[in-house]
């Protein structure tokens, strides 16, 4: 049976990593205020994604793996939702919103196809 992929070889993994290194770019001009509060909730959502992927992926089981996946996926809409809150509040601007969340979209649609990858019954040896 073929060894599965390292997470770090996924290009889920990969444009979830960048996107955390985007996120935590923009919201360093959030006001020190929400430092602790939307800051810090925004950060962990986007950090989620990537770490559930490698967290799953190190998992024994398929089922394991899918629900890690499946919580990755959750953390995509989570930081989707802050990400329009902060633009809301005026933290950032629609035009400095959309390429992150464009970038949400597209992972979330990779993590929907991994899932449905890992729910596929295995090939036989």
């Amino acid at each position: 049976m073929p060894k599965p992929l390292n997470y770090r070889d996924l290009d889920v993994w990969k444009r979830s990593m960048d996107l955390v290194v985007d996120v935590y770019t923009i919201t360093r001009e959030f006001p020190r205020s929400e430092l602790y509060s939307l800051t810090d909730q925004i950060r962990r959502a986007a950090s989620s994604v990537p770490s559930n992927i490698a967290e799953g992926n190190g998992r024994r089981y398929r089922r394991e793996y899918t629900h890690h996946v499946s919580i990755a996926r959750g953390s995509i809409s989570e930081l989707s939702t802050y990400l329009e809150i902060a633009q809301r509040l005026g933290y950032v601007t629609p035009a400095q919103v959309a390429p992150l969340l464009k970038q949400a979209e597209d992972i979330s649609r990779m993590l929907l196809m991994l899932m449905r990858a890992l729910e596929s019954p295995a090939r036989p040896r």
